[in-house]
């Protein structure tokens, strides 16, 4: 598969990193190895594996760097602590892993195929759970399926250093997959790609090895349109490309370990785990794909759950049905407040009442504190009408 040769412009670009790389020796085999064939089969074995596209980048990400300095100093990323707990790391890729010479980008698919989304958010009764949350959780499958990538690059050329990640770790991966050519930071701060929109997770592999860099995505194909800042139910962008997780759904229904703000929860509506309103409308998910990953799809109804059912479930019932699922994320106390926001923004049945009325004296505050709000909406609306 790969050409040996002895004198060639890859064994120079070789030679031009052995000041950088402390793997090097052990790689001393490889140095007349074909680079570019290399880069190659790493793509055709990432899809291969189920990856739609993969990519490599460089290691520089200075501009990224700037952009999330001013985005923390702004506080806009509220109870994520961890967003600036390690420094230049999150843009420095070999301070992170020591070594690391270029990045492997990768996405893949996550859209469970037709889910409904903008028939379920017109039905206010109904959970909405955020799509890429439907199925079992990606991280396991993914990092899976990156370690399986980096065995076969070393079945090819023997041992190197590499570390994969899947949203586990401080890295920029939005801005790697930019670099890496997999396509452009969109208005809406997702990685939007032409040919197949954004519902799809990165995931990143580090490695010493000198190998060829895509070209970055230096476009952007946005234009004018500002559909995702318009439709966004909380405001939560302050601008194109900027995003204030303090009044982003998905950081309130996900990371949010408190209260959910009173002037946000009637704005919430039934989205219960994350949202997706400004994927919904971008005009590039008209090229999205469904994906064949049988993991993704929904299951325990997700898609199509009435807000009062989930809120019933027990303690038990919920850590049986979110086993190895994002929601655990949330926890079953945050999935409870949630869900009494969700279903004080629902119209007045009996079965919502009676679901908000059997968690009233709940043992967490917290839960207790979202039921009553609830209820109180419930009240107050009756009361308008009369």
């Amino acid at each position: 598969m790969f050409c040996l040769r002895h004198a060639s412009s890859s064994s120079d670009v070789w030679q031009n990193y052995t000041h950088l790389s402390p793997g090097f020796s052990r790689l001393m085999p490889a140095i007349t190895q074909d680079l570019p064939a290399l880069a190659q089969s790493i793509k055709d074995w990432g899809r291969e594996l189920g990856f739609q596209q993969v990519g490599i980048s460089g290691l520089d990400l200075a501009e990224h760097e700037q952009h999330l300095e001013r985005w923390l100093a702004a506080g806009y990323h509220g109870e994520m602590e961890y967003m600036g707990a390690h420094g230049s790391k999150r843009s420095h890729p070999d301070q992170l892993v020591p070594g690391t010479l270029r990045v492997v980008s990768l996405r893949m698919d996550y859209l469970p195929g037709d889910t409904q989304m903008a028939q379920r958010l017109a039905q206010p009764s109904k959970a909405y759970v955020s799509r890429y949350a439907l199925g079992r959780d990606y991280h396991k499958l993914i990092r899976k399926r990156v370690q399986q990538l980096a065995e076969r690059i070393q079945q090819a050329i023997g041992p190197f250093g590499y570390r994969a990640f899947v949203d586990s770790a401080p890295v920029l991966e939005k801005a790697i997959a930019e670099q890496a050519g997999l396509g452009w930071i969109g208005k809406n701060t997702l990685v939007l790609n032409r040919k197949a929109g954004s519902y799809f997770f990165l995931s990143e592999l580090f490695v010493d090895l000198p190998l060829p860099v895509d070209a970055p995505h230096a476009t952007e194909h946005c234009g004018r349109c500002t559909a995702c800042l318009d439709i966004c139910p909380t405001n939560a962008f302050v601008g194109p490309y900027v995003l204030d997780a303090r009044r982003c759904i998905s950081y309130l229904t996900i990371e949010l370990k408190s209260a959910i703000p009173e002037d946000l929860r009637p704005l919430i509506g039934n989205r219960v785990f994350g949202c997706d309103d400004c994927q919904i409308v971008c005009p590039w998910n008209r090229f999205a794909r469904s994906t064949a990953e049988g993991d993704f799809k929904p299951r325990h109804n997700l898609d199509n759950a009435e807000l009062a059912e989930l809120f019933m479930w027990d303690e038990d019932k919920f850590l049986s049905n979110t086993e190895g699922s994002p929601l655990r994320r949330a926890g079953y106390e945050r999935w409870l407040r949630n869900l009494a926001v969700g279903l004080g923004n629902a119209p007045s049945s009996i079965p919502v009442l009676e679901a908000l009325k059997a968690r009233q004296d709940y043992p967490s505050e917290l839960v207790r504190e979202h039921v009553q709000w609830a209820l109180d909406q419930h009240a107050n609306r009756q009361c308008s009408s009369l």
